[in-house]
């Protein structure tokens, strides 16, 4: 999949190889995206072959959310678990939270970066759209030259181009800490409730001449996603909200201006006119919801993250016998896993079949396992990260004489089914006890998003997690 593998403990290291291989290397974080395209052929240098990579995920540091002086910045491993985690995003960056949210299921928010997000540079990416609308800036970082700092807006080029040289790595992003003055909102249009690439989305921020939504608008941003090569700012819907109430005439005229920015194309998620309607209709809503202040209506004070006691930042620090070196812990047994190639792959070369693959790109769920404690999906990770590092699968969490309590009440409730996706189900549940020892069930359909039963039989799975944590409070 990739001809070389590169894990550097410091920046400065990671800044040296980069310079070193130049366009023949990919910086990965997450890899949520990079990792598809690889296995699909997508990425290639510019002799044609696949690049290799320079995993940060061993870089201590780069996963931090702070603020100064009214900036809040985002280290380059900060990932979307954490935005929608943070006290400090959700208050004082709200759509950032929220679009955050809407990224993939649990799984792929505890490896998925926003630095990753923004150099994927989709029109669809969610993470963007927020962003453009909270004015942020980039960092990027060469050995040779030092710092580069640039709008959001000038660093996204074209259609999945952003202005990063061969030797480069995105250090950092920022924005400007949303003051009691201003609010905002996210609204995003799938095809499904999770999971789903976006059709449509829309970042409002507003600032208001008063203390809350009855003063006149002092200025607005509104961006856009997939309706356009980029995601665009509706300028001219902007201008028309300056100086006015929000009011249904304003809203109105403001959705209407929005919809003659976009851009739209026919795809097979939804036709441009479809698109354009959705523009109008959405940007009315967010600015609706700011309008009443109720932007962050239905949104949990405690967002199911699947990431347990580590706190979801990598690398996870922990106390443990792991050694440096080629080797893993896989269910508590010393393992070297064959690398040039996926987590999922290797894991299953190794002898771990319980780990399935039911899609290989992040879709289904059915390759979950905890990696440091987190769960991630199997087919989004380069095998090589689990080197030292402890790795659990199905395998390792009962077996015959000695079923985990999930997989009891699986089989009690008759959730089993077909079996193909039931390890998925298994870690994900497993990993939810452990940040909810007695589930809702609405906690654990949150648990599940990123896991697709193509049985169809989801309420019996959902009876099975909530009657393990009653049965088994102290797991």
């Amino acid at each position: 999949m990739y001809p070389f593998y590169e894990s550097p403990t410091t920046l400065d290291e990671a800044l040296r190889l980069k310079a070193e291989h130049g366009e023949n290397a990919r910086i990965i974080a997450g890899g949520t995206d990079l990792l598809v395209e690889l296995d699909r052929g997508l990425r290639k240098t510019p002799d044609g072959n696949p690049p290799g990579l320079i995993d940060l995920t061993r870089i201590p540091g780069l996963a931090e959310i702070e603020e100064t002086s009214g900036w809040i910045h985002l280290g380059p491993l900060v990932t979307h678990n954490q935005c929608v985690a943070s006290p400090l995003i959700v208050e004082k960056a709200f759509p950032l939270a929220r679009a955050s949210w809407e990224v993939g299921a649990p799984q792929i928010r505890n490896r998925g970066t926003v630095a990753g997000n923004i150099i994927t540079a989709s029109p669809a990416n969610d993470t963007i759209v927020p962003l453009l609308a909270l004015d942020a800036t980039v960092t990027v970082r060469s050995a040779a030259r030092g710092d580069r700092h640039m709008a959001l807006d000038r660093f996204l080029l074209d259609f999945r181009r952003v202005d990063l040289r061969p030797d480069e790595i995105l250090a950092r992003i920022s924005f400007r800490a949303m003051t009691s003055q201003q609010d905002g909102a996210f609204v995003k249009l799938g095809l499904r409730r999770a999971q789903a690439i976006t059709v449509v989305s829309v970042a409002v921020v507003a600032q208001f001449a008063g203390e809350d939504a009855s003063a006149p608008v002092h200025f607005a941003r509104i961006s856009l996603g997939s309706v356009a090569p980029m995601v665009i700012r509706a300028k001219l819907a902007e201008e028309s909200l300056r100086g006015q109430l929000l009011i249904d005439a304003s809203i109105a005229e403001a959705a209407r201006l929005a919809a003659q920015s976009a851009s739209p194309i026919d795809d097979i998620r939804s036709s441009a006119d479809y698109r354009r309607a959705m523009v109008e209709t959405l940007v009315a809503r967010a600015l609706r919801q700011v309008a009443a202040a109720q932007s962050r209506a239905g949104w949990s004070d405690k967002p199911v993250t699947l990431w347990g006691a580590t706190g979801g930042k990598w690398p996870v620090i922990k106390e443990s016998s792991i050694v440096n070196g080629p080797s893993s812990i896989v269910n508590g047994n010393r393992i070297e896993l064959t690398g040039g190639m996926s987590l999922l792959d290797s894991l299953r070369a190794a002898g771990f079949t319980g780990v399935k693959e039911g899609c290989a790109e992040g879709e289904c769920g059915a390759c979950t396992v905890f990696l440091d404690g987190m769960a991630i999906m199997a087919c989004m990770a380069p095998a090589e990260r689990a080197a030292g590092s402890e790795v659990v699968t199905v395998e390792g969490l009962g077996n015959m004489e000695q079923l985990h309590p999930v997989q009891a009440t699986l089989v009690q409730s008759g959730g089993v089914q077909c079996g193909y996706c039931t390890p998925g189900f298994v870690m994900s549940a497993a990993k939810l006890l452990e940040e909810r020892p007695r589930p809702t069930r609405a906690e654990a359909a949150e648990a599940f998003t990123g896991n697709f039963c193509r049985c169809t039989g989801y309420r019996k799975i959902l009876d099975a997690v909530v009657a393990a944590g009653e049965k088994h409070p102290l797991y």
